[in-house]
């Protein structure tokens, strides 16, 4: 069985292209979209065929020279062919389809449509069908047996497509190759049976692992102090400026909030927030000494939120991380103050580790994630999570403010690591 591809900008029109070039001998295995339609440019689809070497017309010259490390899963995808076009023959046999190839070459609104009851054997042998197409599809994509991870028990071919997906989003391996073990040990054997189940299950597992601080509001009489902390460069300013549009005007309620700057060190900074302060009406206080901390926060008591901007910094840099440690120290109101790492989700895992462990000495309570809008891997952020068990609290998808401010959700990241950011979502 010769496994062929043809191309074109609708279905109809690469199927015409197969029909022309080997004539009406071959089956239909799949159909896809490689290309979407865009301004100036068409879509493109590409249809795959499958077809008995002695059927192909001597006219045909298109073959793929083999490799020689395929050829167990070549003899594996002939089987399985075969017994596909053996099932087709079958569901012909029972609905009086004439000839099964021609049958599976038509379009999805011209096929023969089975009656809304239908005979048991019928149902079956189409349930037969979805498997093994689903076994060619793994088959075509990857060769599992020469890309499996090396795991204690054997990891069925089904799991490939989700394994390559989360290895390429960047997540830890050793986590992946853990929370595989898990899926293996307590997933049911009827939903290994198809790749979709395997996907949905996994999916599953993945939100349960993913810790979410879900947002509060302060209650009557108390206020919620809350720092943000980081590198340099990470978006911190732009984040407070959206949690204080958030707060003072997007809420049910809106609450009265006011800014704390320790950035000193960059006068740009506390002019841009100086800025929004304006603009939005609200109480800004800066600090350049410890012991002024306690007054700004004082100052601000009338305030339901209050929102502290700090210095960016090396995560190797202990001089400032000591400075923003002695402010914290130097605090004596009852006021807890909130400790949120902020980090760009577009660095690799281990230096987002490295980040948070040089952090860490401030008693970092959550972590906030920004610049999702300019990654395609989100796994880094499931293994800090998964790692540390810091909750996360918000994640920043843009430069826009305040729109581009999302509440976390384990939904929200599993989504983006499993199929890609698409801000339609959110």
């Amino acid at each position: 069985m010769k496994i062929l591809t043809f191309t074109g900008s609708t279905p109809s029109e690469a199927l015409k292209k197969a029909k022309m070039e080997i004539g009406d001998e071959g089956m239909l295995i799949e159909t896809k979209e490689i290309q979407k339609k865009a301004l100036g440019r068409e879509a493109l689809y590409e249809i795959v065929i499958g077809i008995d070497e002695e059927m192909i017309p001597s006219t045909y010259k298109k073959v793929k020279k083999p490799l020689s490390k395929q050829q167990p899963l070549k003899e594996e995808s002939k089987e399985i062919l075969f017994d596909i076009s053996n099932a087709a023959k079958q569901i012909s046999k029972i609905s009086d389809v004439t000839d099964p190839l021609d049958d599976l070459y038509q379009p999805l609104s011209k096929q023969n449509i089975a009656p809304s009851v239908e005979p048991k054997e019928l149902k079956e042998i189409k349930s037969e069908i979805n498997k093994l197409t689903d076994k060619v599809k793994i088959i075509q994509n990857m060769f599992w047996d020469e890309k499996s991870p090396d795991l204690s028990s054997q990891i069925p071919s089904e799991f490939s497509e989700i394994y390559r997906l989360a290895s390429q989003s960047g997540m830890n391996k050793e986590h992946l190759d853990s929370l595989m073990q898990v899926t293996l040990e307590h997933m049911p054997l009827k939903m290994r049976e198809n790749s979709s189940t395997v996907k949905r299950y996994f999916q599953t597992i993945l939100r349960k692992m993913v810790p979410i601080r879900r947002e509060a509001i302060p209650s009557v009489g108390a206020k919620k102090v809350i720092m943000l902390v980081g590198p340099t460069g990470v978006g911190k300013t732009t984040s407070i400026a959206k949690l204080a549009a958030r707060y003072s005007f997007l809420m049910e309620k809106k609450y009265k909030v006011g800014l704390v700057v320790l950035d000193t060190y960059r006068i740009g900074a506390v002019e841009q927030l100086m800025q929004y302060a304006r603009m939005m009406k609200l109480g800004i206080e800066t600090v350049v000494d410890p012991p002024e901390f306690s007054n700004a926060l004082e100052s601000l008591k009338y305030c339901d939120y209050i929102l502290i901007d700090t210095m960016g910094s090396s995560p190797y840099d202990r001089v400032k991380i000591e400075k923003i440690y002695e402010c914290l120290n130097a605090n004596n109101t009852a006021y807890h103050v909130d400790v949120v790492l902020v980090m760009p989700s577009s660095i690799k895992y281990e230096d987002l580790k490295v980040t948070y462990d040089n952090f860490a000495t401030l008693g970092v309570d959550t972590l906030m994630f920004t610049k999702l809008d300019e990654t395609r891997g989100f796994g880094n952020i499931f293994s800090l999570a998964y790692e540390t068990k810091k909750p996360i609290s918000y994640f920043s998808v843009g430069q826009e403010v305040p729109e581009d401010l999302v509440c976390a959700s384990s939904d929200f990241l599993i989504e983006c690591l499993l199929h890609g950011f698409n801000r339609s979502k959110v």
